[in-house]
């Protein structure tokens, strides 16, 4: 495996602007994922790292090795696309082999490759089949073991798991993360599921508009972000827009005046309140200066959310859903309940970094 820089990374389209001056180093062994939205530049990112495309300026290098002008194929990359790109005529074990076949391995080598890569990924037994007989998840896993079995350097994933459904995609992703610890692989995700990153990754890079908003370890990113976009996109949040009062206050642009703890670190500039879902506390009855219509109500199982208009603004809590007999599993839209939380929970931060 080798570590990976990102030098001042570019890239345009005519007049577009899709990747600005990126930097980022990935160690040996480390897996970053590049979280945000679509069109923010990440997939982008992933192909100038991977080869495919050129950046218009900046470097790439793998252990200090500048590679940005080499082409794909000499690279040392294994790559798992989107769309898994198997090919349909190939069995398992020939699209396996394919990019050995390419490099000129023998016969007999390349067979014992394929056979230790299929067995890493629990396929063994499904080596003969086309891709159309295997069902997504094996088809997700005859990838992995394709982009394997080469010894890559770098192992890049481009939403590789998109095409599951909810319960494979949950169950693969820990696969996936557990096989790259297990081989120690280098590796670059590249997601719009903060759900997948913040389980997956040892560090996240949110990128918005072909820049990089915050870096950081899913912790960080959760617990201490930097901006309003970050806080938002990293998890649900509720973000009140407003002013800061004074150290103890903070006005909502409705006029509401929440007391918070001011950390240290935080701006003195920053125009929004920020506060996970699942830091609220809600209970039945007007208690308090927190108080209002519940206007909703959603059972998700273990969890429930609650949707909660005080004066103008609208929280969202998440909570464990009460038990049969507790006071809030009888509440109802318009009852009125009360709202609380540590004041050390909220984080006040700028609009935009």
């Amino acid at each position: 495996m080798a570590s990976l820089s990102i030098d001042n990374l570019t890239k345009r389209f005519g007049a577009s602007l899709a990747v600005d001056g990126l930097n980022l180093a990935v160690q040996e062994g480390e897996l970053v994922a590049l979280l945000g939205p679509s069109g923010c530049g990440k997939t982008t990112t992933l192909r100038m790292v991977a080869g495919f495309l050129p950046p218009t300026s900046g470097r790439v290098l793998f252990d200090s090795e500048d590679v940005t002008n080499l082409p794909a194929h000499k690279r040392a990359t294994g790559m798992v696309f989107q769309s898994y790109a198997l090919f349909p005529h190939m069995t398992a074990a020939q699209n396996v082999g394919f990019g050995l076949e390419m490099r000129g391995v023998g016969g007999a080598e390349r067979q014992a490759k394929v056979e230790e890569a299929l067995k890493l990924v629990r396929l063994s037994h499904l080596a003969g089949r086309l891709p159309r007989e295997l069902s997504g998840g094996q088809q997700q896993r005859v990838a992995l073991a394709r982009a394997l079995v080469i010894n890559p350097k770098l192992f890049l994933l481009d939403e590789p798991l998109s095409n599951l459904d909810a319960k494979l995609r949950a169950e693969v992703r820990i696969e996936i993360r557990a096989l790259q610890q297990r081989l120690g692989l280098t590796t670059l995700l590249v997601t719009h599921d903060r759900e997948e990153a913040l389980t997956m990754a040892d560090r996240l890079v949110v990128m918005e508009g072909g820049r990089v908003r915050q870096v950081g370890s899913p912790r960080e990113l959760y617990d201490e972000p930097q901006d309003a976009f970050v806080a938002d996109f990293v998890g649900r949040c509720n973000i009140l827009l407003g002013r800061r009062e004074n150290e103890i206050q903070f006005r909502t642009a409705g006029g509401l005046v929440l007391t918070v703890d001011i950390a240290p670190n935080e701006s003195k500039n920053a125009n929004a309140f920020a506060l996970r879902p699942e830091r609220i506390s809600i209970r039945p009855g007007a208690e308090g200066d927190l108080h209002g219509p519940l206007q909703a109500v959603t059972y998700l199982g273990p969890q429930t959310e609650y949707h909660v208009r005080v004066g103008d603004e609208v929280f969202v809590v998440v909570q464990q859903t009460p038990g049969a007999d507790e006071p809030l599993a009888s509440v109802r839209p318009q009852d009125q309940v009360s709202l609380r939380w540590d004041r050390k929970a909220p984080r006040l931060v700028p609009q935009t970094s």
